[in-house]
């Protein structure tokens, strides 16, 4: 019996931000069993692709590619044949200058059936991104986009250049560094004027964004001088001349920096986000993950004797989370927790019980064993302490509670593991030195994410700034060999981002990664 069919999706992913990824490409994505993704797409974006879909790379870049146009439509027509969902991921949208015409008609003419999930066009957000918009009132009521990659040896060429030149306001031409010259040359030939402004972004919406602004009579001289080249968008048109008052993205105080944030992946959202509002493009590489225990004997057998604790000692959200879910699974009536006193580091971990209805009856004024030990510790003499936290966690709060006179009882009430992530981009960007910055907010990440870069992890660091949550991560990645550029004295996410943009507004703009 044959196989059904399976169905191909072409998803644009927008021109490299991961933020401009549209909900309904969100969404295939995390549903697709195969992802086929071009050179341009932002690595950020595979993240959405569920952890088991295969991800094939074929990526077209000039007199190099992984696949021709050909042999992409035959694997699309093969992997759904196959009867896979398939996500075409392209760059911008699929229909602007992204040949998904051609791979829709291939699987048309193979009956595969298919969808086309429009993205963000380069056309419109990369110069947006620049401060330009491409229609104005009173400046440009018409816009055009043109391919840029047009043989210039072409006898007749496709594109009506005197009507662009005499009846557009605003052209926008996709990756056309190579023909600039020819470009420039036509439009002058046409009749448009010398001193129309011009606009060249480079990467635009990464964090290598760049930007030339000029005229039609000296942009050549000018991206020749600063080895200006693709990806890149052409603006020309008097539009180009709102730039200086509408630029936004560059004014941001992350503008430029690449960082890359190991936290575990549930609860690296907020902080990828914060870090994205600043003007940082954010990598995502979890370097650990929060499983729960092996077993949970220990802990079952620590609710079966609750009423015999005096204390409940939280030190940190993920305790929370699964101690909660532990309870939940044996239907566990929480009402057996009212005799209790609970202590909470941090404001997070605080944050886990609140939205319990759990409210903690002590917190330290500084989020570390060390300061449970020496404030709570004198009053836990005597009285029996239940500690449910990570099954590699430092023993000092332990040992120290039971030398001032408490009976404690440490369970794992989690595993912390090393993350599986796709290591060679990371290890790409870290060798083009396009990763600003690695955050770190436990022990456990720094040495999983060193673990994980392998043998040349040191090097490929060493131009890297390094930011730690607290003192004790920090001294874990000074003995792991890191240089630590800055400890966030607040140990928390918040702490943490306030400390990296207090570094980088201290040091100026500075050279941008």
């Amino acid at each position: 019996m044959a196989m059904p069919n399976g169905k191909v999706f072409l998803v644009g992913a927008g021109p490299g931000d991961p933020g401009l990824l549209t909900l309904k490409g969100r969404d295939c994505l995390a549903q697709a069993d195969v992802v086929v993704y071009d050179r341009l797409i932002n690595p950020a974006l595979l993240d959405y692709a569920s952890r088991d879909a295969e991800k094939v790379y074929v990526g077209k870049a000039p007199h190099r590619h992984a696949l021709n146009q050909e042999e992409i439509n035959k694997l699309l027509v093969d992997l759904a044949r196959r009867g896979k969902k398939v996500v075409r991921l392209k760059g911008g949208d699929p229909f602007v200058f992204g040949r998904g015409g051609e791979e829709a008609l291939a699987l048309k003419a193979a009956g595969i059936p298919f969808e086309v999930i429009p993205g963000v066009t380069a056309a419109v957000a990369v110069p947006a991104y620049a401060g330009i918009p491409v229609t104005h009132r009173g400046l440009a009521s018409s816009v055009a986009f043109i391919t840029g990659n047009e043989d210039p040896g072409k006898e007749n060429s496709a594109i009506n250049w005197e009507g662009l030149a005499g009846a557009v306001d605003t052209l926008v031409f996709l990756m056309g560094m190579a023909n600039l010259p020819t470009i420039v040359g036509r439009l002058l030939a046409c009749g448009r004027e010398p001193a129309t402004p011009v606009a060249l972004i480079r990467w635009g919406t990464r964090a290598e964004q760049e930007t030339l602004t000029g005229t039609l009579g000296d942009i050549e001289a000018r991206a020749r001088e600063a080895g200006f080249s693709n990806p890149a968008v052409i603006v020309v048109g008097r539009v180009v001349s709102l730039r200086s008052k509408l630029a936004w993205l560059e004014g941001k105080p992350l503008f430029g920096r690449r960082v890359v944030v190991t936290r575990p992946r549930n609860q690296a959202e907020t902080m990828a986000q914060e870090l994205a509002a600043l003007g940082a493009e954010v990598l995502l590489f979890p370097a650990i993950e929060i499983r729960p225990p092996a077993d949970w004997e220990a802990l079952d057998a620590a609710l079966a004797e609750i009423k015999g604790f005096d204390w409940l000692i939280f030190t940190s959200a993920n305790g929370v989370r699964f101690f909660w879910q532990r309870l939940q699974e044996k239907r566990f009536d929480v009402r057996l927790l009212a005799h209790l006193k609970i202590a909470a580091i941090g404001p997070a971990t605080s944050r886990a019980l609140e939205e319990r209805g759990l409210y903690p009856d002590w917190r330290p004024q500084e989020y570390v064993a060390e300061a449970v030990a020496a404030g709570l510790g004198p009053q836990l003499k005597g009285r029996r302490v239940l500690l449910p936290r990570a099954d590699i966690a430092r023993p000092f709060l332990a040992e120290n509670l039971r030398r001032q006179g408490a009976e404690v009882v440490e369970i794992a009430a989690y595993r912390t593991v090393k993350a599986t992530n796709d290591v060679d981009i990371l290890r790409e960007m870290l060798e083009k030195g396009k990763i600003a910055a690695v955050t770190f907010t436990s022990s456990s990440t720094v040495r999983s994410f060193l673990e994980t870069l392998g043998d040349k992890g040191l090097h490929l660091m060493k131009n890297v700034d390094i930011f730690c949550l607290g003192p004790i991560t920090a001294a874990t990645a000074i003995e792991m060999g890191l240089k630590v550029t800055a400890t966030a004295a607040e140990y928390t996410e918040e702490g943490l981002i306030r400390t990296m943009l207090e570094y980088y507004i201290s040091r100026g703009t500075g050279e941008a990664k």
